[in-house]
């Protein structure tokens, strides 16, 4: 792995070290990128190319959408450096990935090591390197973006990760682009991300994932329902089950991000990204059972009101419906989303938890709270 590193001092400074540290295989891997020269344009106007290679940071990237993302950005030939904390792996060979694959990902990502809370620390690293483009996965108040502005006066595109839960609850779904939002979300953060942006005048671009799902993630999403599936146990869903819900596949989603840059059209833009279609909590119930292979589901229908489940989420989704339009990214960025539901649930289960792997432990407490009043109730 080619490490950038920067130690975090009270006074920090940065400088470019070869490393022999790869936190997978002990390889002694070394980096040289070629940058093409950079064509600047007036100020306001969208500066950046796509066709040409980029300086770009990742805040975050060792999680989920930052893994596939990085991989996508060194294949089209960018410098790519990660801030992180360095608590986890800067690098870690995906399922399915060939070791030629992961040796020459390896080699060419960057690392830029310090916490994002230190504003100092940022604004003197991020200043000392330069960067064309930043890409904020894991941003979440607007006052962590902004010394990376003030560090990178010259920044040609800010791409933000948002969340479609910002939006007003409404009774005429999709929710578009330019619905209401509402500000009391426990995203606001991101609202007011989003707002600083546009003060600011600089080039952003701003995507709303609804659920997102896939190999590694952290979120119980579908894992929830492979853990009961491969128990044999039955599903719990709150309600009639009815409830509409989208979800969006990690490397679509990895995807729509490198449409948008050097975009024109993503100038200043906010995006919706997930899925083509939508699904019923039951239906979702059902398609994972049969990308896992598994028979027939049981589905065992509750009312949450009836339950005291303390700090515990009996669910792993809003219990109402949730969706979005995604048009504007399929007209503007002419981006399509290659997984369907049940293919993309397959693809992560056959790269991920059918291989054995998994986040969470299952943990059923809550089931048994439902199941046992169920069966009570039935008897």
């Amino acid at each position: 792995m080619a490490s950038l590193v920067v130690v975090q001092h009270r006074q920090p400074s940065s400088t470019v070290l070869s490393s022999s540290l790869s936190d997978f295989n002990g390889a002694r891997l070394t980096s040289s990128v070629q940058l093409r020269r950079k064509v600047w344009q007036p100020k306001g106007a969208l500066r950046v190319s796509a066709s040409s290679a980029k300086k770009i940071l990742i805040m975050g990237g060792t999680r989920f959408i930052g893994i596939f993302l990085s991989r996508l950005l060194v294949k089209e030939g960018h410098q790519v450096t990660l801030f992180t904390r360095g608590k986890a792996p800067i690098t870690q060979q995906l399922p399915g990935e060939s070791e030629a694959e992961f040796s020459d990902f390896s080699s060419k990502i960057l690392h830029l090591k310090g916490d994002r809370q230190d504003f100092d620390f940022v604004k003197t690293s991020l200043a000392a390197e330069g960067f064309d483009v930043v890409y904020d996965i894991n941003g979440r108040e607007a006052v962590e973006v902004e010394p990376i502005l003030d560090a990178l006066p010259n920044l040609e595109q800010y791409i933000y990760c948002s969340s479609a839960g910002v939006y007003l609850k409404t009774d005429y779904p999709p929710h578009y682009e330019v619905d209401a939002v509402d500000p009391k979300s426990r995203h606001k953060g991101k609202l007011e991300t989003e707002s600083l942006l546009a003060s600011r005048g600089v080039n952003w671009t701003s995507i709303r994932p609804v659920y997102i799902y896939g190999p590694l993630n952290y979120n119980p999403v579908e894992e929830w329902f492979f853990h009961r599936l491969k128990e044999g146990r039955p599903i719990p869903v709150p309600n009639s089950g009815i409830q509409i819900t989208q979800l969006g596949h990690v490397k679509d989603l990895a995807t729509a991000f490198i449409k948008v840059l050097g975009n024109p059209k993503a100038s200043k833009e906010v995006f919706n990204i997930s899925g083509d279609k939508y699904v019923t909590f039951d239906g979702l119930a059902r398609a994972c059972a049969k990308a896992g292979g598994f028979p027939e589901p049981e589905i065992v229908h509750y009312n949450p009101k009836e339950f005291d489940f303390g700090k515990k989420k009996a669910f792993p989704f809003r219990d109402q419906h949730f969706f979005a339009s995604i048009d504007k990214a399929k007209s503007l960025l002419e981006w399509m989303p290659e997984f369907d539901l049940v293919a993309g649930l397959t693809d992560s289960y056959n790269l991920d938890f059918g291989r054995g792997t998994f986040r969470k432990a299952a943990d059923f407490s809550t089931d048994d709270i439902i199941l046992g009043k169920s069966l009570v109730t039935q008897s």
